[in-house]
């Protein structure tokens, strides 16, 4: 098995690609080893000494490290978690586990709104922050704010707070004139 590395807009975040699926629909974080009590792979990444985040999407690997570790000394031991665990035969998630992830529900006067910022961002914002191993999800809608949620390699990156105001609140208020704004959230 031959895992490749790329770096991501956040120094402290590595992708890991393994060559294979990783899960087959959504995406899956662990912004905590507490959270990753459902997922054998997470488990084996979090126990590699200086790991503080994992998230999973189709077929990466996105790990965020602490700042008092260089990647030059850890990224051998979790390129050998992550070898360990697909000989291992163990699954991503462990079965009846609901994968994390995924845009909140909205109920109210702004349902038809909200589906026009969901779309947007599963069409055109979500898959461009999957290559730099993140996701970015929709957390709520209120009186023209769009609240998102970044997680894996765009949660905490240096350069999220310049891809959600000159690039996604320009997106969403080019097409969708009642959005005023764009905020994070901290879930």
């Amino acid at each position: 098995m031959f895992i490749q590395t790329e770096s991501t807009p956040n120094p402290a975040t590595l992708k890991f690609l393994p060559g294979q699926t990783v899960l087959d629909a959504g995406t899956a974080d662990f912004p905590s080893a507490e959270a990753a009590s459902k997922s054998p792979l997470a488990q084996r990444i979090f126990a590699v000494s200086g790991v503080t985040g994992v998230f999973f999407g189709n077929d990466f690997v996105t790990v965020t490290k602490d700042d008092s570790v260089e990647w030059d000394h850890i990224k051998p031991a979790v390129l050998g978690a992550v070898m360990e665990h697909y000989q291992s035969g163990q699954p991503v998630i462990n079965e009846g586990q609901q994968q994390a992830s995924g845009h909140a529900e909205h109920t109210g006067e702004d349902g038809e709104i909200v589906n026009q910022i969901k779309e947007l961002l599963d069409s055109r914002v979500r898959p461009a922050v999957a290559q730099d191993g993140g996701d970015i999800t929709f957390h709520g809608f209120d009186r023209g704010v769009v609240y998102l949620h970044m997680q894996g390699a765009c949660a905490g990156c240096p350069s999220s707070t310049l891809t959600l105001k000159m690039g996604i609140e320009n997106l969403l208020r080019h097409y969708i004139p009642e959005v005023t704004e764009v905020r994070p959230v901290a879930v």
